[in-house]
């Protein structure tokens, strides 16, 4: 950490709580302080003391395209020229529900929001007003943002620093929710089979991300589906972070499955703050002012957002760009997995497409329980001795790496190269493999 960042650091911690306002950043499960970041560009930023740094975390994903794209950063001064913010209606938020629209079979109408946390939060109260029941299933370990009634054993931050719930959210507020563990069909039926009449909904992240990457088993999400279906449920899938990053219709093309209901962020905005959820016209016109559930904000919609996220979507819409980010992911994933067999770590990597994540454990690592038990200590270390060498990956061993289309080959050799060196240190210093 250089001195720059250091002194950030102190003052911050004196002005904003922890020193930073996403508590990830503080960097206190890796044993460590944030370094600021005064630029990026590409697969790279540059923190406020010059160091660069191959970038894994992407803002935790929105820049699918890499830092700083060309044709976004254009796109975005076009707008900013003609204002920043209207409070009415824009061509610019019409072109993009179009596009989600027609890039998502499932969301036949689309209303945006501010963030993740407020689509999925809008989501939940329009599938309680639609199916008139108010209990609502999500998943051990799944992370759907931070309103009160979804921060009951959640994933991310919460997992990373050991919070079981949080305080402040009153028993009455959580008392309808109901948790079951993630690709567990038995749990999920037998919860079902005695509450399923009081349900509104069953919200899931398709690809859990916030556990670190847990893929559903074969055919899981379409066990959701029949389920669901079965006890007049609607399933919402939670895309803030696979939606337009796994596929370009998110995961709910990948796996050939539509839900009710559908929560994006994330990539629809470019880089700036957004969320959105869809579904069929029937239950979309429920929202206020065509229908009583009631909805707003003073930003949705916003015109800058909006001109990067459509930007974004265009350079997506190209299919090779998958083909692309396929190819890198498959090839950081094997540089983790034959480095870690030659030097005897245990470890065990998740993928689906563009975003994966390192347990340091055997596996298979299916659901939260497994995420919980790998090797932290190992992480930590590997964290930091990546950090070291200029590999900047997220401060936790609970989260997905991201690659971009603007990760080159030299950055990936890089890495791999980055990674050598912190796995035989680590083999040496766990005494693993050769060094036992």
């Amino acid at each position: 950490m250089g001195k720059l960042s250091e002194d950030l650091f102190s003052k911050a911690t004196q002005l904003i709580p922890g020193g930073v306002n996403s508590p990830v950043r503080a960097f206190g499960s890796v044993s460590g302080k944030p370094v600021f970041i005064q630029s990026a560009h590409g697969a790279r930023m540059v923190d406020v003391d010059n160091v660069t740094y191959i970038d894994y975390m992407m803002s935790w994903g929105p820049m699918i395209l890499g830092h700083a794209h060309p044709f976004v950063i254009d796109a975005v001064k076009k707008v900013l020229a003609r204002g920043t913010s209207y409070g009415a209606p824009s061509p610019l938020e019409v072109e993009m529900a179009e596009m989600i629209c027609e890039a998502i079979p499932s969301v036949e109408m689309v209303r945006m929001v501010s963030s993740g946390t407020e689509a999925v939060m809008s989501a939940i109260r329009l599938a309680r007003a639609s199916t008139k029941r108010d209990r609502i299933v999500k998943f051990d370990g799944c992370y759907h943002g931070h309103s009160d009634s979804l921060l009951v054993r959640g994933g991310s931050g919460i997992l990373t620093l050991g919070i079981p719930g949080t305080p402040g959210v009153p028993n009455d507020v959580v008392k309808d929710t109901l948790v079951a563990p993630f690709n567990d069909r038995e749990a999920l039926t037998n919860l079902l089979s005695e509450q399923g009449s009081t349900v509104a909904c069953v919200i899931v992240e398709p690809v859990v991300g916030n556990s670190g990457v847990l893929p559903p088993d074969e055919g899981y999400l379409q066990f959701l589906r029949d389920i669901t279906r079965q006890h007049g449920i609607l399933l919402i899938f939670d895309e803030v972070m696979t939606g337009f990053r796994v596929a370009y219709g998110g995961a709910q093309e990948l796996y050939d499955i539509r839900p009710d209901l559908t929560t994006l962020g994330k990539i629809i905005g470019g880089g700036f703050p957004v969320g959105a959820y869809g579904g069929s016209k029937e239950i979309m016109r429920l929202i206020a002012p065509s229908g009583p559930v009631y909805q707003a904000g003073t930003l949705s919609g916003n015109p800058v957002a909006m001109a990067a996220g459509l930007a974004t979507l265009k350079v997506l819409r190209n299919q090779q760009t998958y083909s692309d980010l396929e190819e890198k992911s498959a090839t950081l994933q094997s540089s983790f997995e034959s480095l870690a067999e030659e030097y005897g770590i245990p470890l065990t990597v998740n993928r689906v497409g563009s975003m994966l994540t390192a347990f340091f454990t055997e596996g298979p690592v299916r659901n939260h329980q497994n995420a919980a038990a790998s090797d932290t200590a190992m992480f930590k270390r590997f964290h930091q001795l990546m950090f070291e060498e200029g590999i900047y990956l997220p401060p936790s061993a609970f989260e997905a790496l991201f690659l971009s289309l603007a990760h080159s080959t030299k950055d990936l050799s890089l890495t791999a190269e980055a990674a050598e060196k912190s796995m035989k240190i680590i083999a040496k210093e766990f005494e693993l493999g050769p060094y036992r």
